[in-house]
């Protein structure tokens, strides 16, 4: 009978930013990054997009030593690739408590709280009025 092999621990932390929520798993690897089951080439349009995702492990200088698994929902690009970034960055904590002051210092550790206002009754928007008419 064959023994279970032992799983490499894989490091967890959720990343958000606007509607969007990103669970990021990291484990030691060669550096693929996979979302929803695709790889962030495929699943990220812009390169804009793939660069914000990926920024903690160019800032830490840590690019190719961890495979990343994500599952993000909601927003829409730029919300997901923020709160891909916002995953990473904390997941990168969990592994190397020692990377928080860089991580810190760039702003990746900062849920960014900012939401879109709601609709208010009687206007256009949040705040878009109707057209005022002197006569």
């Amino acid at each position: 009978m064959a023994k279970p092999q032992a799983k490499e621990p894989a490091f967890y932390a959720t990343g958000r930013r606007k509607t969007s929520a990103a669970r990021v798993f990291l484990k030691t690897g060669s550096g693929k990054i996979t979302v929803n089951g695709k790889d962030l080439e495929k699943y990220m349009p812009t390169p804009t997009a793939r660069m914000v995702a990926a920024s903690p492990f160019v800032i830490t200088d840590t690019k190719n030593q961890y495979d990343t698994r994500v599952t993000v929902t909601g927003g829409g690009v730029t919300g997901q690739s923020e709160a891909i970034r916002h995953g990473i960055a904390r997941a990168l904590i969990t592994v190397n408590p020692e990377l928080r002051p860089t991580l810190k210092k760039a702003g990746m550790l900062t849920r960014d709280s900012r939401m879109v206002e709601r609709k208010k009754y009687g206007k256009h928007g949040a705040r878009r009025s109707t057209q005022f008419s002197k006569r």
